[in-house]
């Protein structure tokens, strides 16, 4: 059973730094985009950064020079560096994993909880 196991959420202050975590298991996960998504109450989910298995990586402009996105490949697990937080970034923080290639695959986290406070 594939599992996406996402830690590192919790409260910051303003200015204040996450890093955020999600390790994929339970089956070979091929050539992918592994990326972050948040989704703020009352708004739609957005793509928040993503980053292919060779290192391909885009970013949304709101955080583009505040987060960075990584992944260890032999782990299958993708890291979410927030730095200079904006308590616009208060949203619940889902990682995804889709294949590129056949057969394709799309999978979830269960979410993770980043606020940001004065």
């Amino acid at each position: 059973q594939v599992q996406l196991v996402e830690s590192g959420g919790g409260l910051v202050q303003i200015g204040g730094s996450l890093r955020l975590s999600c390790a994929a298991s339970g089956r070979s996960f091929s050539f992918n985009v592994m990326a972050w998504y948040r989704q703020a109450p009352g708004k739609q989910r957005e793509l928040v950064a993503a980053r292919t298995t060779y290192g391909t990586t885009t970013y949304a402009d709101s955080v583009k020079g505040r987060f960075t996105i990584s992944r260890d490949n032999a782990k299958n697990t993708v890291y979410l560096q927030m730095n200079s937080l904006k308590p616009e970034d208060t949203a619940v923080y889902y990682c995804n994993v889709k294949g590129l290639l056949p057969p394709e695959y799309d999978y979830w986290g269960q979410g993770t909880q980043v606020t940001v406070s004065s």
